[in-house]
């Protein structure tokens, strides 16, 4: 594994197909800049069908999310527990930390801390303090990971609907522009074929490729700058990182805006 401080990122989600849909242009556009990918669903999806059984499902799925990390270029690391069973309590937090150590990253990715379903939620949670945990040495993971001392920022994706679960509408402060990597997301996105017939019963989802690309224009609009975009809301770097840095904005330059009003409303709230 590499050791490297300043250009590794790690998407820290739920579920597979979670990261296609909300964070995977955020990735791809970190790799064509030279960034290594981390890539890592805490849940099995195993529930995630109403034609196979709870194994089948997750072995399906786990060949899925393995085929998609490639297709995105990242590095997998496999779930912790299957579907509605993501707790937040140590045990996981031991196990989720052990990766933030081993892919090292400066850029951390991971749900809204408001989402429609427990599973995003608790992973957001999760990510939090798996990632405060990284300069924590006497602080043992599972499996035993060194601790690592290099600053981190951390980021939440908009949640699904772009609404909180009382119905709020969410707007980002800062938007990465997916357009020129879009066909590649709906590629790895298409990597869960087994996703579609789900979605389309429980969801009533028609295509989860149209529906991602609904997202995405939908977010592009918020942006008031791209025809597809990701959303990102920073976390509050105490405890994180020495200074309030944006790291993707740094990073991404022109394939990023931030928008002034959010940033404003932060510091002067109505």
């Amino acid at each position: 594994m590499s050791k490297t401080t300043t250009k590794s990122v790690l998407a820290l989600f739920a579920h597979p197909d979670d990261i296609e849909f909300v964070a995977a242009g955020t990735l791809l556009q970190l790799g064509l800049r030279g960034w290594e990918l981390h890539y890592m669903n805490l849940c099995s999806g195993n529930g995630g069908s109403v034609q196979m059984d709870a194994p089948t499902t997750a072995a399906v799925r786990l060949g899925e999310a393995q085929a998609a990390a490639l297709a995105l270029g990242a590095s997998f690391y496999p779930p912790i527990c299957n579907d509605l069973e993501l707790v937040y309590n140590v045990d996981a937090i031991r196990k989720v930390a052990a990766v933030v150590r081993e892919a090292r990253p400066t850029i951390v990715l991971t749900h809204s801390p408001e989402d429609y379903m427990e599973d995003h939620t608790t992973a957001s949670r999760i990510a939090v303090t798996a990632a405060f945990a990284h300069c924590v040495p006497n602080f043992p993971t599972v499996p035993p990971r060194d601790a690592f001392y290099h600053d981190i920022t951390l980021y939440h994706a908009m949640p699904h609907g772009l609404r909180t679960p009382l119905r709020q509408r969410i707007k980002a402060g800062l938007y990465v522009n997916t357009t020129p990597v879009q066909e590649n997301k709906r590629q790895a996105l298409g990597c869960h074929a087994s996703q579609k017939d789900w979605l389309d019963l429980s969801q009533g989802m028609d295509s989860y490729l149209v529906s991602m690309d609904e997202m995405s224009r939908a977010v592009g609009n918020l942006s008031a700058k791209f025809d597809h975009a990701e959303g990102w809301r920073r976390h509050l770097h105490l405890g994180f990182s020495s200074a309030d840095v944006d790291r993707l904005a740094v990073a991404l330059g022109a394939e990023c805006v931030v928008d002034p009003a959010y940033e404003a409303e932060l510091e002067n709230p109505a």
